[in-house]
């Protein structure tokens, strides 16, 4: 598995405009074979940052779903929306394993 994260700079007057550009790339990634764990907004803190991830079963199966993207109408839509509410500056990607499960035995500590 790996998980995409993303961390955005996007303009504080323009919060909720990202929200509903987040909202609608949730059910594109999940419609398109990938499990979306959310858009994480402004709350406290900094107002300019916010952060999405999403996983799919492997590298492969992200890079199909990266190479659909220019012929989705909805992912077009969804990135004309950004566009046209500039909501978005900036974004990192980064890609990562995830690790769900932990140590149930302490031996397991000293092997």
């Amino acid at each position: 598995m790996v998980t995409c994260f993303l961390k955005y700079v996007i303009d504080p007057a323009k919060v909720g405009e990202f929200e509903h550009y987040g909202k609608m790339w949730i059910d594109l990634v999940n419609k398109m074979g990938g499990i979306h764990h959310g858009y994480l907004i402004p709350h406290e803190g900094p107002n300019n940052i916010g952060y999405a991830s999403f996983s799919f079963n492997s590298l492969a199966e992200y890079e199909d779903y990266r190479n659909k993207i220019p012929n989705n109408s909805e992912c077009k839509k969804a990135i004309a929306y950004a566009t046209k509410t500039k909501c978005i500056i900036s974004y990192e990607r980064n890609f990562f394993k995830p690790v769900f499960e932990g140590l149930t035995d302490k031996a397991k500590l000293f092997k």
